[in-house]
C-alpha cells in the first residue's frame, strides 16, 4: 500500500461507551489507520471519564470542536438512576449530548442510509427524510422538582431592574412532580435559519411543526420566529428554487408524513426531533443506518452515529459471546467527519476516502453480507449473516477495490 492520506488539521475525537466504543476502534484499524495518517485531537467520553472529571470532560470536548471545527462522536450513556448505581456514579449526569449542543447552539440533521436492497416499511416513502432536530433547550435543560407534601409551585421572573411575574403552575393536594424548561430566541433564530439554509441547499421543501394550539407562548414563539425569518430572508429564496416552506401541528405532521413520498426536511423541536429521528430511522430500515450532524450557526460540524451504545450487545461481548452489531451510522460518522474536514482543508484526497468508504458500506450490504438486524428485514438473497468484525471487513475489501489499493 503506498503513502497514508495526509491531513493537516485535525478532527475532534469523541470515544464514547460500551459496544460502539469497540466498534469505534475497530473502524480505526480496520478501515482508518491503513489508509488515512489519521489526526486526533481525543477525549475520552465514557462514562468512568466523565464522572472522575465531574463532566468538565464534556464541556472541554465542545470547546475544542469549536476550536478545530469538526468532530466526531460515538456514542455516549446517558445515566438513569440503574446506570447510577452500576458505575457507582457521584451523580445522574446530563446528556452529554444535549451539553455538547447547548454549547454549540446547533441544529441536529438526520438522515436515513439507503441500501436497495431494504425498503421502507412505510411503502408510500420513495425518497429520504431527513430530520433537523432543535439542539439546544427543552426537557434537555429542564429543572425538575420531586413534590412531597401539599403545596402551591409557582413560576417566577425577576426582571433584572427587581420586576417579578408570578403564575400558578399547580396547587397540590398531595405528591407529584413539577418540571420547568426553556429556550432563547436566538437559539430558536439560528435554529430556523440553518434549517432553511439546509433546505435550500438540498432544494427539499422544509417542514416545520410544534404544538402551538396547546403551548400558545413557547410553541407559538417557535412558530412565529420561523415565519418572521421565512418572511425576511428566505421567500425570494425558496421560491426561485421552487421549494416550499409550510408550518403545521406535530400531529398533523405525522399524518402527512406518513402518506407522503418522503423527500423533504422535516425540522422538529428538540425531544419531537429525538423520538421522529428514531421513528423515520426504523421505518426506513434500522436505527444504526442514520447519517448524523450538529451544524452550530459558526459552522462547525460535529458528526455522529443517532442510535445508542447498543448494551446488549457489549454484554454479550463481555462474556465473549459473538455480536453481530450494525456499524453503518459510526463508519458514516467517520466519514462524514472525514469528507468534511478534507472540504474545509482543501484535501480532495481525504474527500474521495470519505466517499469511497461510505460506497464500500453500502456496497456490503447491497452485496448481501449484513449484520443480524439487516438480514430479517433485506430483500433478495442473503449472502452471510456476518459478526461485528467480519462486517467491517467486508467493508474493506470493497473499499480497497474502491480506492484501487
Amino acid at each position: 500500500m503506498g503513502l497514508k492520506i495526509a491531513m493537516h488539521t485535525p478532527l475532534v475525537e469523541l470515544d464514547g461507551d460500551e459496544m460502539t466504543r469497540v466498534i469505534w476502534q475497530q473502524i480505526k484499524e480496520i478501515l482508518l489507520l491503513p489508509f488515512v495518517d489519521l489526526k486526533t485531537e481525543y477525549y475520552d467520553l465514557r462514562l468512568k471519564n466523565r464522572d472522575q472529571t465531574a463532566d468538565q470532560i464534556t464541556i472541554e470536548a465542545a470547546q475544542a470542536v469549536k476550536k478545530y471545527g469538526v468532530g466526531v462522536k460515538c456514542a455516549t450513556i446517558t445515566p438513569n438512576a440503574q446506570r447510577v448505581e452500576e458505575y457507582k456514579l457521584r451523580g445522574m449526569y446530563k446528556s452529554p449530548n444535549g451539553t455538547i449542543r447547548a454549547i454549540l447552539d446547533g441544529t441536529v440533521f438526520r438522515k436515513p442510509i439507503l441500501v436497495k436492497n431494504i425498503r421502507p416499511l412505510v411503502k408510500a416513502w420513495k425518497k429520504p427524510i431527513t430530520i433537523a432536530r432543535h439542539a439546544y433547550g427543552d426537557v434537555y435543560k429542564d429543572v425538575e422538582l420531586r413534590v412531597s407534601k401539599p403545596g402551591k409551585v409557582e413560576l417566577v421572573y425577576t426582571a433584572e431592574d427587581g420586576r417579578v411575574e408570578r403564575k400558578d403552575v399547580h396547587q397540590f393536594s398531595g405528591a407529584g412532580i413539577v418540571l420547568g424548561m426553556h429556550n432563547l430566541d436566538k437559539s430558536i433564530a439560528s435554529f430556523a435559519r440553518a434549517c432553511f439554509t439546509y433546505a435550500l441547499d438540498q432544494k427539499q421543501d422544509l417542514w416545520f411543526s410544534a404544538k402551538d394550539t396547546i403551548s400558545k407562548t413557547y410553541d407559538h414563539t417557535f412558530k412565529d420566529l420561523f415565519q418572521e425569518i421565512y418572511e425576511q430572508e428566505f421567500r425570494e429564496k425558496f421560491q426561485a428554487a421552487g421549494i416550499k416552506y409550510f408550518y403545521t401541528l406535530i400531529d398533523d405532521a405525522v399524518a402527512r408524513i406518513m402518506r407522503s413520498e418522503g423527500g423533504m426536511v422535516w425540522a422538529c423541536k428538540n425531544y419531537d426531533g429525538d423520538v421522529m429521528s428514531d421513528m423515520v430511522a426504523s421505518a426506513f430500515g434500522s436505527l444504526a443506518m442514520m447519517a448524523s450532524v450538529l451544524v452550530s450557526p459558526a459552522g462547525q460540524y460535529l458528526f455522529e452515529a443517532a442510535h445508542g451504545t447498543v448494551q446488549r450487545h457489549y454484554y454479550k461481548y463481555l462474556q465473549g459471546e459473538e455480536t453481530s452489531t450494525n456499524s453503518m451510522a459510526t463508519i458514516f460518522a467517520w466519514s462524514g467527519s472525514l469528507g468534511k474536514r478534507g472540504e474545509i482543508d482543501n484535501l480532495p484526497q481525504l474527500v474521495s476516502f470519505a466517499r469511497a468508504l461510505e460506497r464500500a458500506a453500502i456496497q456490503t450490504v447491497e452485496e448481501g453480507y449484513v449484520t443480524k438486524d439487516l438480514a430479517a428485514i433485506a430483500e433478495g438473497s442473503v449472502q452471510e449473516v456476518v459478526n461485528t468484525t467480519r462486517f467491517l471487513e467486508e467493508v474493506r475489501r470493497r473499499l480497497e477495490k474502491n480506492l484501487g489499493a
